[in-house]
């Protein structure tokens, strides 16, 4: 069976894509400020991370809000291998 969709690698995103993570919500009642901040983790490289995370303080959005599980975006993020450079991005944003 063939995939039916492929797997985009160094993918351009322009700001628009980016602020457009803004517009995320959860579906499960998980607080909307955590899920979109987990989702843009989730989907982006880390410079483009940087920039969402400018545009998610600028619209004064929750660095710490906390998930169903009580942890941080940054809490979980800590405990991934590739995530220092999003977690330094966090941290340097005010996250704690």
């Amino acid at each position: 069976m063939r995939k039916d969709k492929e797997k985009v690698i160094d993918e351009v995103w322009t700001e628009d894509h980016i602020k457009s993570y803004l517009n995320v919500r959860s579906h499960d009642g998980t607080a909307e400020d955590y899920h979109m901040l987990i989702k843009a983790y989730q989907s982006m490289k880390a410079e483009d991370f940087e920039l969402f995370v400018d545009f998610f303080c600028t619209e004064g959005r929750d660095l710490n809000a906390i998930g169903k599980d009580g942890r941080t975006v940054l809490a979980v993020i800590a405990t991934h291998r590739h995530g220092a450079p999003y977690a330094d991005i966090l941290k340097a944003a005010g996250a704690r």
